[in-house]
């Protein structure tokens, strides 16, 4: 049976800055997808700053977090993108990640089943190790399927600028992300 529809994959992280090395590192991998036949969509830096704390507001969530729960809905596979700050999964991102909570009571609960790609960048080893593993254990948490390879980048080197990697080494391990997220995911 042929596919007909598209997988959508939603790319989720970055840190404040759309250039950051995570962000960019995570659009290679979403432009990657796409030539592999996705559709994508980048929550990135401008829609993390606009998250609350997740559960902070009594009124309910406002309508970035809305959008964030219905693009989580309808991912056939997710790219998660963080930062290694001290150790572990940057604020930023767990709180996105947090909203998952959302999806708790629906048919797919949580990330059940569905492909999970990996990248940490971070100023040094000991936090890109160390993150790679808190983000691993977050998408066993939320029922997803973490792909074998996860991408570890010391981006201490400056090999980020102008929105492009220029270690065709990270470049190729963030294409083979996004094409393992693309084989396990199934349009629905």
């Amino acid at each position: 049976m042929q596919q007909t529809e598209k997988p959508f994959i939603l790319g989720l992280g970055g840190t404040t800055s759309p250039t950051s090395s995570t962000e960019v590192a995570l659009g290679i991998a979403l432009q990657a997808a796409e030539d592999a036949g996705a559709e994508t969509e980048l929550f990135g830096s401008d829609r993390l700053m606009a998250l609350p704390h997740y559960r902070s507001d009594p009124a309910g969530l406002n309508q970035t977090g809305k959008d964030l729960v219905e693009l989580v809905r309808r991912a056939d596979g997710i790219v998660i993108s963080s930062p290694g700050y001290h150790g572990t999964v940057s604020g930023l991102v767990k709180n996105a990640i947090d909203y998952i909570e959302e999806t708790s009571t629906d048919a797919r609960v949580y990330l059940d089943g569905i492909p999970v790609g990996l990248i940490v960048t971070a100023y040094g080893w000991q936090a890109v190790g160390s993150t790679l593993a808190a983000l691993r254990s977050i998408v066993h948490s939320l029922r997803g399927w973490p792909t074998p390879l996860g991408v570890g980048i010391n981006a201490s080197g400056g090999m980020f600028s102008e929105g492009i990697c220029t270690d065709e080494s990270v470049n190729q391990q963030l294409k083979l992300v996004a094409q393992q997220v693309m084989l396990r995911s199934e349009a629905h």
